[in-house]
């Protein structure tokens, strides 16, 4: 068995700080067998970090970016593999 799983970077730019998109993401995590982190940045944006199985992680942020739709103007996505680096969905101050 791989001790690879799927990671996803997501940066969502738009009217996302101040709005509760953190606690909405967690909200939605709930959902799914994710584990990650999501926090304000300095520069008004949002980043979403997520790891598990890919068809997981994937959902899991289209489902962010649907119940979100109305305040995100523009999403960014990397993804790559590798070792798991968190437990829990939380977010990051």
């Amino acid at each position: 068995m791989s001790d690879k799983v799927f990671r996803m970077n997501c940066w969502f730019e738009g009217h996302v700080q101040g709005v509760g998109f953190r606690y909405q993401t967690t909200a939605v995590a709930r959902g799914f067998e994710v584990c990650g982190t999501v926090r304000n940045l300095i520069d008004g944006r949002v980043h979403l970090y997520a790891e598990g199985a890919e068809s997981e992680v994937r959902g899991f942020q289209e489902a962010v970016a649907d119940e979100l739709e109305t305040y995100i103007r523009k999403a960014e996505i990397t993804t790559d593999s590798g070792p798991r680096t968190c437990e829990g969905f939380r977010i990051v101050l």
